[in-house]
């Protein structure tokens, strides 16, 4: 099953380190996040990546093709005109399939999507972000799709609120709650999707404005509760505390050995 992941945007509330490097391929614990993304739908057997590349997408090229010297020791003949690069580590082997797409700089995440249509073998496809990691079961959400057949399923989240909860009346504060749990859920990313969706995208459409809202109207549209782990990569603050988790040996969207 083929795997799409958005990796096109600026990440403009990510300056600090976007200015120079695309946000999937800012590094936690070492590695891109993009690569604990991968990782997390290798251990569940999906290993072909379409990635729907724009800002900076040469270094996405330049990271995956280099993606031995670039995450392991290396063994190779000094030398050779032909040189096979190996990893010295026999156990680094991530056989992935990866399709590297330029689908424009500017281009909103509908168009990004509908640009790789090309690519894709024409079956159920799983789509997410390249800015997201969870510890969701993947083969549990595969199953919770199959079972209602419908034309997308989005993982529901529950994001950390980032301010206090103020209610009032004229002026006098009734209460206040400083970061009150949130019981709504958000568009956390991991969906899976059937080949009809395609129909309701253009190069110019935006996703969840627009296609996303018009296939739930059609009731083709359902929701995976998920209310494990689950954490984006959206600001500075946000990339110190994925280091700070992944320091602590306690991060658990690292679900692969």
């Amino acid at each position: 099953m083929q795997v799409v992941i958005l990796c096109g945007g600026t990440g403009t509330r990510l300056k600090e380190q976007t200015e120079f490097t695309p946000k999937p391929l800012i590094r936690i614990g070492g590695r891109p996040i993009i690569w604990h993304i991968m990782q997390h739908y290798s251990r569940h057997g999906f290993d072909d990546f379409v990635l729907a590349l724009g800002y900076k997408q040469e270094a996405f090229k330049d990271y995956f093709c280099h993606y031995f010297e670039n995450n392991y020791d290396i063994h190779l003949t000094a030398g050779c005109p032909q040189r096979v690069i190996k990893a010295a580590d026999s156990t680094a082997y991530n056989q992935w399939e990866i399709t590297l797409s330029d689908t424009g700089e500017n281009t909103l995440k509908g168009g990004r999507i509908k640009r790789i249509e090309k690519y894709m073998d024409g079956n159920t496809f799983m789509l997410t972000y390249g800015d997201a990691v969870s510890d969701i079961n993947l083969t549990d959400l595969l199953k919770f799709h199959n079972k209602h057949r419908k034309m997308v399923t989005v993982t529901g989240v529950h994001p950390e609120p980032r301010f206090g909860e103020l209610l009032h009346k004229d002026g006098a504060v009734i209460s206040y709650r400083e970061k009150p749990d949130n019981e709504n859920l958000v568009n956390g990313g991991f969906m899976v999707c059937e080949p009809a969706i395609f129909k309701y995208l253009d190069i110019e459409c935006d996703f969840e404005h627009g296609a996303l809202e018009q296939i739930a109207r059609m009731g083709e549209l359902m929701v995976y509760p998920h209310d494990g782990f689950w954490k984006c990569m959206d600001t500075l603050n946000d990339m110190i505390e994925l280091q700070r988790i992944w320091d602590s040996g306690k991060a658990r969207w690292k679900t692969w050995r």
